[in-house]
């Protein structure tokens, strides 16, 4: 065999070895470019407050049902408004999970998801970042697709915070056991904690249409305050609209209509209709302004 025999089929191998490097690198860069963004968004101190002010919640409702019971007073049904579910919380203290995911989803979770992604672009170009990140080799595309993740990953863990929060107090403050869902069917506590789960995935599931509206808006300002501003403004607006009667016919597309609708895991057997409607809608929004804030954010003029 000559030696062009044996280089030939080397030459080929390297160049089918080229493109596979290549790929590895995009890859890895990528991944290290999620990594930095998550600890980079994690490791501040206005993150950390947030998430410490939606652990606090659970702790404020299972302390003040306690003294509510511990004083006498009626906790079960009729006796006063409140969360659903708030009043099982004295007969299982798994119940609590569910009331804080209620009590936090109408403004609590949406306002720190509306800071975040507010502040996703907004922040950058305020402090002046924004162009020493694109001048690395990240592309315009590939750095609002890394915002978006890192802001939907802190959807997931400001979700779980307020869930496992809730598991905690709900443990040490009342009993724990099997209960009862919404249909009056019995299930395990196992189950229980199952469908707990289910419902914080889909409460986190619930956000992502708020987490592309507040991208969207941070790439139409330079100032993160006035991104979160606005983001938050417009989550409280739709929110009023959604409580309006006369505006029944448009309810059903506020990406905040069927946000309760996470109850209906609690039921036996599961109605599913609200729930896929809900992530539906979520998934709609999630492309129509992220969609937006693509196009917004590569015509963008970034100059600081």
């Amino acid at each position: 065999m000559s030696r062009a025999d044996l280089s030939a089929p080397q030459g080929r191998g390297e160049l089918r070895d080229r493109p596979q490097t290549a790929r590895t690198r995009r890859t890895t860069f990528r991944a290290t470019l999620l990594r930095n963004e998550l600890l980079t968004t994690f490791r501040r101190w206005r993150t950390l407050a947030l998430l410490a002010v939606l652990a606090a919640v659970p702790v404020l409702v299972g302390i003040a049902v306690k003294i509510e019971t511990g004083d006498g007073s009626s906790a079960g049904p009729g006796g006063g408004g409140g969360p659903a579910f708030i009043s099982q919380i004295t007969n299982n203290g798994l119940f609590l999970v569910f009331t804080a995911l209620a009590a936090t989803l109408p403004f609590f979770l949406p306002m720190a998801i509306g800071v975040v992604a507010g502040d996703a672009i907004a922040g950058e170009a305020n402090s002046g970042t924004l162009r020493y990140l694109l001048v690395a080799p990240a592309g315009r595309s590939r750095l609002l697709l890394t915002k978006y993740a890192t802001v939907v990953v802190f959807c997931l863990a400001a979700t779980l915070v307020v869930a496992v929060s809730a598991l905690t107090v709900g443990a040490l403050l009342f009993p724990l056991g099997d209960l009862t869902t919404i249909s009056g069917t019995q299930i395990s506590f196992a189950e229980g904690l199952g469908r707990a789960l289910l419902i914080a995935l889909a409460v986190a599931a619930s956000l992502i249409g708020v987490a592309a509206l507040g991208l969207f808006v941070s790439t139409m300002t330079g100032s993160g305050i006035a991104a979160m501003a606005t983001t938050v403004g417009l989550l409280i607006t739709v929110q009023i609209l959604d409580q309006i009667p006369q505006l029944h016919a448009l309810q059903p597309y506020f990406f905040s209509h069927y946000w309760l609708s996470f109850a209906d895991l609690m039921r036996e057997p599961v109605y599913w209709d609200d729930l896929t409607k809900n992530l539906g809608l979520q998934a709609l929004y999630a492309a129509v302004f992220g969609s937006a804030a693509w196009a917004r954010f590569a015509a963008k003029d970034v100059t600081a």
